[in-house]
């Protein structure tokens, strides 16, 4: 078992940029009707059916001054700003998550590609994926859905 996982089962470790403290928060999980209910029909596929919007065709909220991206279904911190870059894939691309612990990595072997998905760590939601073709420092790009982001002042 992870050490972000409580043994309660039902929370999880994550960062919280905000307040730069590590929290314990309850998982969440919904029904599909639930989920319905609370996002867009584009969010809904993308971050529950694991679909992938058209690259350039979504547009991505630029959070003002010390910005951050979180999770349209849950509010995790996922990504800053200022590991945003221009990759020219057509996606929001950052090079680092505000933390580790906000995501989780799988293989994703859909559509006979080798792929890494990343997902939140809080409530599941399918995020986009990452590659080893970023820039430094880390050289990671983390190729993420528009709509499976909001912004947000942090």
């Amino acid at each position: 078992m992870s050490d972000r996982v409580s043994t309660n089962a039902k929370k999880v470790k994550i960062y919280n940029k905000t307040k730069n403290e590590i929290e314990e928060v309850d998982i969440i999980e919904k029904t599909d009707e639930e989920w319905k209910r609370q996002l867009t029909l584009q969010q809904y596929k993308i971050t529950r059916l694991h679909d992938t919007e058209s690259p350039f065709s979504a547009k991505c909220e630029i959070p003002k001054g010390e910005g951050l991206y979180r999770c349209v279904c849950c509010g995790t911190d996922l990504f800053s700003l200022d590991t945003k870059f221009e990759s020219g894939t057509g996606w929001p691309s950052f090079y680092k998550p505000v933390s580790e612990m906000n995501i989780v990595t799988r293989k994703d072997t859909s559509y006979g590609m080798n792929r890494i998905e990343v997902s939140c760590a809080r409530c599941n939601a399918h995020l986009g994926h990452v590659f080893e073709d970023g820039p430094p420092p880390t050289y990671k790009r983390y190729c993420i859905n528009a709509a499976a982001l909001t912004a947000a002042q942090s």
